[in-house]
């Protein structure tokens, strides 16, 4: 290892190279693949008749071999004198056309288009380093003087980023065809082998300079060349070989069962993500059938986000029953078709054994598993984009359980389901209409589907507005004494209107204002979901914490319940439900001052940072004496339902004995308050208050 340079500038130095030959000696470097990896590329750009100028040659046995197997125009240059007369002695007995000239590759003495082909083994890399790329730029003109019309600058490189885009803007702007070959790499089950790709720039030499870039991308020495438009494009490409060149290594070499490795494979042609694979290898000492090495897990399409796929633990549950050393779980894109699991499994098959983990036989056959064996099913029905949240769409889909489900999804976030309604058939959801006609019926909505379907809005897809409504036990929704009595909700955050159409349909009396910062929500909600307003469900546009330090600046306006159910769109923090600004410690003051006596606020927490969770209990306990909470099982959520501590009984240990009755009689008022159609709000009070906690 101390004959590699310490920095990627000591690559172009010419002393750098003086002292690596003296001590590498008779030794090849080969340090870029030899000739039986490099060969059949090299063949295919160069023929054997072509003049060929090799610049940078080095120690190399390259030039050598070419010259071995018919290549008898060679001229090697190199700045290192101690390389030079190395390899003219070699060579003087063996190879005696095979010259070798201590030049300087920026300054030839070699006449204008008097080469048919130019030959770099890494020159480029080292020289790219060197003034800010001005070498690199000076090698690349002379290099264009030499070359004749329709001649190859032929690069072998690790193509690191920089140097790349150099050569390749270069020669873009000179008007030549460019294509770049990421070799495919060796197995490399041992753990010296290299790790990166190496690729083979071909820039090819016009007459006229072509007036659009002509820009490829081929993986291997004969894969067919894949078009690009801009060289980020191709920088893009590069990069995205290099990083799944590590990613095999790093598998191929050992197992890691508490890391989460996954790669995203994009379609050949558009480029669009097609497949994310996320490998899962068992722990240390699991017992796993000696056969049961390797297996691929095929992700029903739609349950892409459910715990069991999208989160660590769920996907070592998965693993764990599954009981292979490794699983590798793959999730389907949107936006992207595929036929049936027979041509999922052909389109995966050629590259599933580079992620095999160490000591897997290459002949050895890798099942495919699913649930029920088929692709699952989703169905975009709109897209938008929302000038505060970006991209989105809005999607139907069947889940595991054979149901249909609406979905929102924000794009910059698309592992994440912003809003959830489970659907019916229209017919179904309007046959007990003549029952009862003075009560609220399901909206049928559009969709690309001949059924007509509507949102069932007794059914709360998230467990976490389950447990929010639930929380209304605290405040004795329900019990005689408050049969009449009108509750009063302030919501901040709207999503698909799921939470607040369930509130105005099932609790008594109930008045609810709900606060959306995007307008964009607020008109998918109306348009998908099924949502609408009314004298009793109504809609504020704006910024929450406005809103709040509006109401509290009138103090004309109290409520019972103030719900926080609003997501952070800063995705680098660890708390992603609410964003920070609506738990410190002024607002939920001012949270405190617009409840009622008794009232309640209930928060949607979901927080991954513990020193941060803690932080956020302490200064939530400092203005509510009386918190419970109630995690949810499988997911990071928990739900904190804060009282301000002036019932009878205001102590947190003392309220949990009396809710039992309190959710009966809950339970009891949201069925007897529920719509005309035969479907009842599907929810267990009781049930969801079972596990409630002191915080």
């Amino acid at each position: 290892m101390s004959l590699l340079p310490r920095t990627a500038e000591e690559f172009s130095s010419a002393e750098y190279w003086e002292r690596f030959f003296k001590k590498r000696g008779e030794k090849a470097f080969e340090w870029y693949g030899d000739y039986n990896k490099l060969c059949g590329v090299l063949h295919k750009y160069i023929k054997t008749q072509d003049k060929v100028l090799v610049v940078g040659c080095g120690n190399s046995e390259l030039s050598e071999q070419l010259y071995d197997v018919g290549y008898k125009h060679l001229t090697n240059i190199d700045i290192s004198e101690t390389v030079v007369t190395h390899m003219n002695q070699r060579n003087a007995e063996r190879r005696p056309g095979l010259t070798f000239q201590q030049v300087d590759a920026t300054q030839t003495p070699y006449e204008d288009a008097s080469y048919q082909a130019a030959l770099d083994k890494g020159t480029l890399d080292a020289m790219a380093s060197e003034e800010e790329g001005a070498l690199a730029r000076n090698m690349l003109t002379e290099v264009g003087r030499v070359l004749s019309v329709g001649g190859r600058y032929v690069c072998v490189t690790l193509a690191q980023e920089s140097v790349i885009k150099l050569a390749v803007e270069q020669f873009v702007q000179l008007g030549w065809a460019v294509r770049l070959h990421c070799l495919q790499e060796e197995s490399g089950k041992d753990e010296d082998s290299f790790a990166l790709p190496v690729f083979v720039l071909v820039c090819t030499k016009f007459r006229q300079p072509m007036p659009t870039p002509i820009l490829e991308m081929c993986l291997g020495e004969d894969g067919a060349p894949n078009r690009l438009t801009q060289v980020t494009e191709l920088l893009t490409a590069v990069r995205e070989r290099q990083a799944y060149s590590v990613l095999r290594k790093r598998l191929r070499t050992g197992t890691d069962a508490s890391s989460n490795l996954s790669l995203t494979l994009s379609h050949a042609k558009t480029g669009l993500p097609r497949y994310t694979l996320t490998v899962q290898d068992s722990p240390p000492g699991a017992k796993v059938p000696r056969s049961n090495l390797f297996a691929i897990f095929i992700v029903p399409q739609g349950s892409e986000t459910a715990w069991l796929y999208s989160s660590s633990e769920g996907r070592r549950q998965l693993a764990a029953s599954a009981n292979f050393r490794r699983l590798v779980i793959v999730a389907m894109h949107r936006n992207q078709e595929y036929t049936d699991m027979q041509a999922v499994q052909s389109e995966l098959s050629p590259m599933v054994m580079d992620l095999a983990p160490p000591g897997m036989p290459d002949n050895q056959q890798v099942p495919f598993l699913s649930v029920g064996g088929d692709l699952g099913w989703r169905e975009v029905v709109s897209r938008g984009v929302s000038e505060l949240s970006g991209e989105y769409c809005v999607e139907n889909v069947r889940g595991e359980d054979g149901e249909l489900y609406r979905r929102l999804v924000f794009l910059s976030n698309a592992a994440l389901v912003q809003s959830e309604s489970r659907l019916v058939s229209s017919n179904n959801a309007s046959s007990h209409k003549k029952k009862n006609k003075k009560k609220a019926k399901p909206t049928a909505l559009p969709t690309t589907s001949s059924t007509s379907l509507s949102v069932d809005s007794g059914f709360l897809c998230c467990a976490h507005h389950e447990i929010m409504v639930a929380g209304l036990a605290m405040l004795g929704v329900g019990m005689p004494q408050n049969k009449d009595v009108s509750v009063s909700v302030l919501l901040v955050g709207l999503g698909g209107g799921g939470l607040p159409q369930f509130l105005r349909d099932f609790v008594p009396g109930v008045a609810v204002e709900v606060v959306e910062l995007d307008p964009a929500v607020l008109e998918v909600a109306k348009g998908w979901f099924g949502f609408r307003p009314d004298d009793r469900l109504t809609v504020t546009l704006g910024d929450g914490l406005e809103r709040i330090c509006d109401l509290e600046k009138k103090g004309d306006r109290f409520f019972d319940v103030i719900m926080f159910d609003v997501d952070n769109k800063d995705s680098t923090l660890g708390m992603s439900c609410p964003p920070a600004a609506f738990v410190e410690t002024p607002i939920l003051q001012k949270v405190r001052s617009l409840l009622t006596p008794k009232g309640v606020f209930i928060l949607n927490l979901v927080c991954r940072d513990s020193a941060l969770r803690k932080s956020v209990l302490e200064r939530v306990s400092a203005v509510f004496p009386t918190i419970l909470s109630r995690k949810i099982e499988g997911e990071v959520n928990e739900v904190l339902l804060c009282s301000r501590g002036e019932n009878e009984t205001s102590d947190a240990a003392s309220i949990l004995p009396t809710l039992n009755q309190a959710a009966k009689n809950l339970q009891s008022a949201l069925f007897s308050n529920r719509t005309g159609d035969k479907r009842s709000p599907h929810i267990d009070i009781a049930e969801l208050l079972k596990d409630l906690k002191v915080a």
